[in-house]
């Protein structure tokens, strides 16, 4: 029994590959709303979350016939929703550089993470960690999130950013303290 849910997307892929691209739809269904979470988190609630999120599907669609099955799908996914993620923000700091010269944006990106069971102070410390993960530099941004926000083990998260299992703690430890850092002077304003 285990076996067959352990192959389900394997089997889904396989269909794909020889030809059946209503299987795809099972996929996406399945990771949507994982795909979505994690690109929110990095970018926060923006109108290019759902366009990125939508082209994780459509580059994992591009490459499926190079997918060997080593790493999980909702692995291999992530990987894709980080790197263009991660993508975004230079293109959003590019955009803000160019903005200097003339050309204006709000630049106001906020983020959201909308939970109705949530009372007003759960809220406040969400609201006050999303605006100090909106602060930390994009690479430790991508260590916190998938660690300690998508619950990745280090292993993991080693392999989605395809990055040395010591890299990840290192910036793991750099992001957490500077993530503390940023929380303290959000907090004294």
């Amino acid at each position: 029994m285990t076996d067959i849910i352990v192959n389900s997307d394997q089997h889904i892929i396989e269909q794909v590959k020889s030809g059946n691209i209503n299987s795809y739809k099972h996929i996406v269904a399945k990771y949507e709303a994982q795909i979505l979470a994690t690109v929110t988190r990095m970018l926060g609630s923006s109108h290019e979350v759902e366009d990125i999120a939508q082209q994780v599907f459509i580059n994992f669609y591009k490459s499926i016939a190079r997918f060997r099955g080593d790493a999980a799908v909702s692995t291999y996914l992530t990987r894709i929703a980080i790197n263009l993620s991660l993508n975004e923000i230079k293109r959003r700091k590019r955009k803000s550089w160019l903005s200097f010269f003339g050309k204006k944006e709000d630049g106001n990106y906020e983020r959201q993470i909308a939970d109705p069971s949530n009372n007003a102070e759960q809220q406040a410390t969400k609201d006050l960690v999303e605006r100090a993960l909106e602060r930390l530099e994009p690479e430790l941004r991508s260590i916190v999130v998938l660690r300690l926000m998508e619950g990745y083990s280090t292993k993991e998260t080693a392999e989605i950013l395809n990055i040395p299992l010591g890299t990840v703690l290192s910036r793991l430890a750099r992001g957490r303290e500077k993530l503390k850092q940023i929380i303290v002077q959000l907090k004294d304003r």
